[in-house]
């Protein structure tokens, strides 16, 4: 058995090498690219061509229940 120097080191190791590779590993420069890559591939950006379709979608619908209500 060693003594109580190599005990404290190996207990000094012990607790300090989770904690060195959580700081290491959470770093924002290491996965941020990765974070932005994804959030642009689950929500991509707004089409003008798109917002335009559902926003005409939209009016259309509307005038059709417009014209049922006034229908009946």
């Amino acid at each position: 058995m060693g003594n109580w120097k190599l005990e404290v080191g190996r207990m000094a190791m012990y607790m300090s090498f989770p904690v060195v590779l959580f700081h290491y590993f959470n770093q924002p420069t290491y996965f941020e690219e990765w974070v932005t890559k994804t959030k642009r591939n689950i929500f991509p950006p707004e089409n003008p061509q798109d917002k335009e379709a559902i926003q005409q979608l939209i009016k259309d619908m509307r005038t059709k229940q417009i014209q049922q209500f006034e229908g009946e």
